[in-house]
């Protein structure tokens, strides 16, 4: 069998090949980047589907519009509209999770040769998705407070890039935060270089403490002639679930109709039973007392790693406390003669019952291999401490 020529320029996602040496009994994983089960409004969820059963089965239960169901697209607006974005229903269309609108972007903008600019290290699933289509990724440098600009803006101009795709609010893997002046730098360069920008913000609402700073999409009011430069991607998995698979786009109206005709070759629609209970739920108005609680015990979570790590691993590590998210994002220093190869780290880790992902998976290009990503999400404060202690024994 001879398959796509494609398939060449992609692999297997280094994470889920890194799932099958999980078997091992007592394992303490910090490898996934999924929300907590725990987390889960069930009794919320149990009375959003029961409400769009009774009220409109129809609706619920029939083939739907491929832009997605209306109730739903009208709550995604009001939602966004509290987080500082005006978007009429017409605006956003419904995704099968925001993965779906990553694909559609890379079938409706994607020539083989094209250069699509992303953060180094990203969200490897979007790597392997734009290297699908035939893409040349480019990797922007970044800190501690996301994509530096001044990096950003030589790339653009030697690159020429058909995109750029950042993840400017606690960032996959990095979790760094992209300060206001930053973002206000992307909007200016998005115009001034007449180049589209792709925010991805799945984990924009999760943050410990005080609240980040305005989505591009927000402050692009301010930008004259950026909102036409700006695609949007937005979740509800990192915060309601992930097996509704509800994701949306915004974007300009010629890029959304491109993708609603992509999207109708490949699933029609999104789930419309998922849409219905999403749009009950949103409308119930549940959502903010779930965020809280959501913040409030990732936020613990998130200092108990940064403490046990600081106290198990010393300077064998460096990292930034994240403010958001669900992830810490490491570098094995090597002080000590100890190890700096976070793949040979990883071995040792699973030897003491512990796992996380290496970082080199997560770079388009010239990877640091001392880097690796821990997510806090899943696992309670005693465990984080006991995988800490474990980690501290491999290194």
């Amino acid at each position: 069998m001879q398959f796509a020529d494609r398939l060449n320029n992609v692999e297997t996602s280094a994470i889920r090949e890194l799932f099958k040496l999980l078997g091992k009994p007592g394992i303490i994983s910090f490898a996934g980047g999924f929300p907590d089960p725990a987390m889960f409004d069930i009794e919320g969820i149990k009375e959003a589907s029961g409400k769009a059963l009774n009220e409109e089965p129809g609706g619920a239960l029939q083939y739907g519009a491929t832009e997605g169901y209306a109730p739903l697209r009208e709550q995604l607006g009001a939602f966004m509209a509290s987080k500082g974005v005006t978007v009429a229903p017409e605006g956003l269309i419904v995704t099968t999770g925001s993965q779906q609108a990553l694909d559609l972007l890379g079938k409706t903008l994607i020539n083989p040769g094209d250069k699509v600019i992303v953060e180094g290290p990203t969200f490897l699933a979007t790597i392997q998705c734009f290297r699908l289509y035939g893409a040349e990724v480019i990797s922007a440098p970044i800190d501690a407070h996301g994509v530096k600009t001044d990096e950003l803006e030589r790339l653009i101009v030697e690159h020429k890039p058909k995109f750029v795709y950042l993840i400017p609010t606690f960032g996959n893997p990095s979790g760094a935060l992209l300060g206001l002046a930053r973002r206000r730098q992307v909007l200016e360069m998005a115009v001034k270089y007449q180049t589209l920008v792709v925010e991805d913000d799945p984990y924009g609402d999760l943050y410990f403490g005080e609240a980040p700073p305005p989505s591009l999409l927000a402050l692009s009011d301010d930008v004259p002639g950026s909102r036409e430069l700006l695609a949007h991607c937005g979740s509800l998995s990192k915060v309601l679930s992930p097996g509704l698979r509800i994701g949306w786009m915004i974007a300009p109206p010629a890029l959304l109709a491109n993708a609603v005709m992509c999207k109708q070759f490949s699933d029609a629609h999104t789930s419309t039973f998922a849409q219905a209970t999403a749009a009950q739920y949103l409308k119930a108005g549940r959502m903010p007392a779930t965020l809280a609680h959501v913040r409030k015990v990732y936020g613990e979570r998130a200092a108990a790693m940064g403490n046990a790590l600081k106290r198990e691993l010393g300077d064998a590590v460096a990292f930034e406390q994240p403010q958001g998210g669900l992830f810490f994002w490491a570098r094995l220093t090597g002080d000590g003669g100890r190890m700096k190869d976070a793949g040979e780290f990883a071995k040792k880790a699973i030897e003491q019952g512990v796992a996380f992902v290496p970082g080199a998976p997560f770079y388009a290009a010239n990877p640091d291999k001392a880097t690796f990503r821990l997510s806090f999400a899943t696992a309670d404060v005693s465990k984080i401490k006991e995988g800490m202690e474990r980690l501290g024994r491999a290194i």
